[in-house]
């Protein structure tokens, strides 16, 4: 899979440091999707946008606005459409079974007599870690690999 870059803007860094964590990780995350997406369209089409070559197979038509609703919120997306046939990405499926998987889990547990005050401490302590990875990791690495 082609390496995909990831570039933060000031504001998204102050956001995340000293403002609302929610929207910066929210924005964050759609950012990095949305490179994903955009990697597995040029790798479907076998050329980067605007490129002209041989081995080009079809060509972009556009996107489509999409939303997929994860645990730091709803994100909003932009799926690659193409002029011949559809797009197909694994992305959807995959972040739908972790996310099933996280709510099975958590399910579990309430049914197993966790308390609900076990669970949410389990729970802020994986968002948390999940935070210092972007706070810690993102800034100091110029791209992010998919």
């Amino acid at each position: 899979m082609p390496k995909v870059e990831l570039n933060l803007e000031d504001d998204e860094l102050k956001e995340l440091l000293l403002g609302d964590r929610d929207k910066a990780m929210q924005s964050i995350m759609a950012k990095i999707l949305d490179k994903i997406l955009k990697s597995e369209a040029t790798e479907q089409i076998k050329a980067k946008a605007y490129e002209r070559s041989d081995e080009r197979t079809n060509s972009r038509n556009g996107y489509r606005v999409r939303q997929l609703t994860t645990r730091v919120g709803t994100l909003e997306l932009h799926v690659p459409k193409l002029r011949h046939g559809n797009f197909s990405t694994q992305l959807f499926k995959r972040y739908q079974r972790s996310e099933q998987a996280f709510d099975l889990a958590l399910m579990e547990m309430v049914i197993q007599g966790v308390s609900t005050r076990k669970v949410a401490e389990m729970v802020l302590v994986q968002i948390f870690l999940a935070d210092l990875i972007l706070v810690y990791w993102v800034p100091r690495n110029e791209g992010l690999r998919a």
